[in-house]
Parts: structure tokens; sequence; C-alpha cells
């Protein structure tokens, strides 16, 4: 759908995608914000490593629901009403999270914020390629990351400020309540905000034309790119979905000459896969845990989660700068290389430290090149597979079967990211940090080869000539 860049309203555009954004704000900041909480709830709950592990990976589990439920129902009731439902959960979450007197409160409370989450995981990015012109929309997908990084430092940043005001995550805070309590109930305040912010914005208009509500669609793609190619406009959306118009459904995700998944939902489960087996979501939940175990300070492990997360940013400032320019493809074949590297490179230092006390411990130097190679692991992953990842799911299945493919990726990528996260306690027990950051650099060495294969190149194209 090319647009005439001199009747494309740009600061509408920007206003929605920024109101959008937010879901990736909220995204990053309800998975982030246990990062910080885990001795808290192990001395609250008295849990044991296996306890900790579905404390933390619970909220996966909605995730994977929420991003199933969500891509399918946005077919039914629209992108902007979902994404309200999933800041509604969002408040929710953070109200009981925070208030739970017991691991199975807890646990439940944190399934809900995942249903929020997984929802605005794969919504905000198809609406914003939903409403914005294919020349940039890479550089406007990308901000979702960005916001998604943010969160997530924004909550270790919350993290931190209350941990070390209060003296501990479990020293007392306000109210008599523990410091870690306050951590999700925090997470209200942006909540309130996206909820708020989504009644201002448009539904999308390619949804609009799905439901056969033309006229609406002419109006907002009006707005967006200029009343004199609205009409024309909502023709090619009409053209690009069912020849039959019937109404988008799982089963669109099957080619009707094959009778075979169509080999783009291959595509788009892969990647949604090979984002998580690279383990970079053990840096976010885990973090604090992580360094400390080898010999960090909590109060300096919060400080590398902030500098982490800083960094995170400024890598997906260039992946903006990038993405239109060079291509999706490139940028996953950096990433998938880097990673490869500096996880090899971290396991590696890991292989050199001594037990003590239950504890794995390195030298000096070991525990410099150990934490520079991580923050070059996160920056690499910031750079490609994280942003290029989601624009890559919110763009690249044709009109008919976007909410369906990505209820199937997204439903993937949040079961892949429970594993892994659940799967690394246990993991880091038995098989040791050396081994268990070694497979996580062979699986970012695999997808490599992965995406030399499978990914198709999506820069500069329309939404209306995605093939799968």
């Amino acid at each position: 759908m090319s647009a005439d860049g001199a009747k494309v309203n740009m600061a509408f555009i920007a206003g929605i995608v920024a109101v959008a954004t937010i879901g990736g704000f909220m995204f990053g900041y309800d998975s982030g914000v246990i990062n910080g909480t885990q001795e808290g709830l192990e001395s609250a709950f008295n849990l044991s490593k296996l306890g900790t592990g579905l404390s933390v990976g619970a909220i996966l589990v909605g995730c994977a629901f929420g991003a199933f439920g969500a891509a399918r129902l946005a077919d039914n009731i629209g992108r902007r009403t979902v994404m309200m439902i999933a800041a509604v959960l969002f408040i929710i979450s953070a109200l009981g999270s925070g208030a739970s007197d017991s691991a199975v409160v807890f646990i439940v409370f944190r399934l809900i914020g995942g249903l929020g989450v997984g929802a605005a995981s794969v919504l905000c990015p198809v609406y914003i390629s939903e409403v914005t012109p294919a020349n940039i929309r890479g550089r406007l997908s990308s901000v979702q990351q960005i916001m998604i990084i943010t969160g997530l430092t924004g909550a270790f940043v919350a993290n931190y400020v209350l941990a070390h005001t209060a003296g501990s995550s479990t020293a007392e805070f306000w109210l008599g309540y523990p410091a870690w309590r306050w951590m999700f109930w925090m997470q209200v305040i942006p909540a309130g905000v996206f909820l708020l912010a989504l009644i201002a914005i448009p539904e999308s208009p390619r949804y609009l034309v799905a439901k056969g509500k033309e006229a609406q669609a002419e109006v907002v793609l009006a707005r967006l790119f200029g009343a004199g190619v609205a009409p024309r406009k909502v023709e090619e959306i009409r053209d690009s979905l069912a020849a039959d118009h019937h109404k988008p459904k799982m089963s669109d995700l099957i080619d009707k000459t094959t009778k075979k998944i169509r080999p783009i939902v291959w595509t788009g489960i892969g990647l949604a896969v090979f984002q998580q087996l690279v383990g970079i979501n053990i840096v976010f939940y885990y973090g604090a845990v992580l360094w400390q175990s080898v010999g960090f300070s909590e109060d300096d492990s919060l400080k590398i989660n902030i500098l982490g997360g800083s960094l995170s940013i400024l890598a997906c400032l260039a992946t903006i700068a990038l993405i239109d320019r060079i291509g999706r493809k490139p940028l996953l074949l950096i990433g998938s290389a880097g990673m490869a590297v500096t996880l090899g490179v971290v396991a590696a230092c890991f292989a050199t430290g001594s037990m003590q006390n239950g504890s794995l411990h390195l030298s000096d130097q070991a525990g410099l090149i150990a934490l520079i190679s991580a923050n070059l692991y996160v920056i690499f992953f910031n750079l490609s597979w994280g942003p290029v990842m989601w624009v890559m799911l919110g763009e690249m299945f044709p009109n008919q079967i976007r909410g369906s493919g990505l209820a199937v990726a997204g439903f993937a990528q949040w079961a892949a990211n429970f594993g892994i996260s659940v799967s690394f306690p246990a993991m880091a027990a038995g098989l040791g940090l050396p081994i268990t950051y070694g497979c996580y650099g062979a699986a970012a060495l695999i997808s490599f080869f992965f995406v030399q294969k499978m990914v198709r190149e999506t820069r500069g194209q329309e939404l209306e000539d995605m093939v799968g």
C-alpha cells in the first residue's frame, strides 16, 4: 500500500504509533519486573528452585495463550479493542501479584498478566505495520522493541530504587509492605496511561476492510495518507483478501493446492522460536540472580541490569537507522553470528570458574570478560532478533492470514520462552552455567543457517504484496 509522501500525515501516524508502543513498554515492564523479586518470592512463599522457576515462568504460559487468543480475537473485534483488554489485564495482574499471600495466588495473577503481555506482543507490532507507509514501516515498527527494552529498563530502575531505598528487596517499604511487592504495584501507573491513550487512536483500516466496514476504513486511511488515495487503498486491501471474501480463519494457513501448512507459517514459527532459544530472557528474568551467582552483590547486579537495558536501547536506535536501508535479513544474520560468538565467550569464562559455597566464582579478569561479552550479546540481540523478529511477524504474512499466522507464531514464541525460562534454574544447577550458555550459543549458530535458507526479505514491500 504505497502512499504519496507529500500527503502522509506523519504527525498523526507518529501519535498513534506512540500510543501503540506503550503496549511494548507494558510488555517489557511486566516481563522484567520479576527480575529482582525472586529473593522476596522465595522468602515469602518458601519456594524451591523449581518453585521459583514456575513463579517466574507462570507469566509465559499466559503469554502463549494471550498471543494466540488475542491474534484471533483481533480478527473478530478489532486490534484496538483487544489492546484495551490487555491494558485492563495489566492493571489486574499488577495489583494482584503484589498483594498475593501464596505462590498459587501469585501464579494466577501472573498468568493474567501474561494474557496481557501476549496480546500486546503480537497486536502492537501488527497494528503499527497496518497504519504506516511501507518505506518507513520497519523503522516505526522497530520503535516497539525500544519501548519493550525501555519497559524492561524501567522495571530494573524501579526495582533498584525500591530495593536500594528500603535496604533490600525483602525489607519493609511504604505502609509496612516489603519492597518487592511495590515492584509489582508500580506497574499500575503505566498500565493506566496505556488504557486511557488507546481511546484516542483509530482502529486498523485493514481490520475494518476485512469486516466489510469500508467506509470507516476509508475515513481512517484519509487521515493517514490523504483523501485522494484512500479509495484506492481500500480497493488494494480488499483485493488482497480471499477471493471469496470470507472472513480470516485458521484453515487459511493451509495451502489449498498442496494441502500442507504454508511455508511462510513455518518461517514465522522458526523466527519466533529461535528468538527465544538464544536465551535472551535468561538475562532479563534471572539477570540479578545470575550475576550474584558469579560473585557480584545484589546492588551491583541490579546496576548491571540497568546497564544492559540502556545498551539495548542504543542498539535498537541503530536498528531503526538501518532496518529500512539494509533490510531485515542482513540484520538477522549479523545478530546470529554476533550472539554465537559472544555466548561462546561467556560460556568459556564460566568454565574457568570454581565452586565456592555452592556458587560459581570467577577471577576478576574472567568476570570482566564475561560481563563485557554478555553486554555485547545483548547489543547484538537488540540490533537484530529483538526488534526484527517482531517487525517481520507483523508484516510478513498476507492480509488474509495475518491474524492466524501471528496466533500460531506468537504461541510458539511464548511457549519457547516458557521452556527456556523454566528450565534455566535446573539446567544451571545440573549441567552448569558453561554448558547451559553453550547450548544458547549453539542455537544462535543454527539460527544463522535458518535465516539464510528460510527468510525472505520484506524491506519496502507493501502489506498487500506479501505472499506465502
